[in-house]
């Protein structure tokens, strides 16, 4: 099992996800659960595009932190 940071965005009318890991990669979704789902199937499919191809898997180097700021 792999994992890879998504980024969630809410969009008008719908949620969209990418993973700055994985350009090109993207899924949209009416929930954020369903972006989720969706992103899962996006993934899955990218990477099996890429060992198809005789290409690397890649190493998810993107790191996520919340930081706190005063407004």
């Amino acid at each position: 099992m792999v994992k890879f940071p998504i980024l969630i965005e809410k969009a008008e009318g719908n949620y969209s996800a990418y993973s700055p890991d994985l350009p090109g990669c993207v899924a949209t979704g009416p929930t954020i659960d369903d972006t989720i789902e969706n992103m899962k199937t996006a993934v899955r499919f990218h990477l099996e595009g890429l060992k198809e191809n005789g290409l690397p898997l890649p190493e998810f180097s993107t790191q996520i932190k919340l930081i706190e700021v005063a407004v």
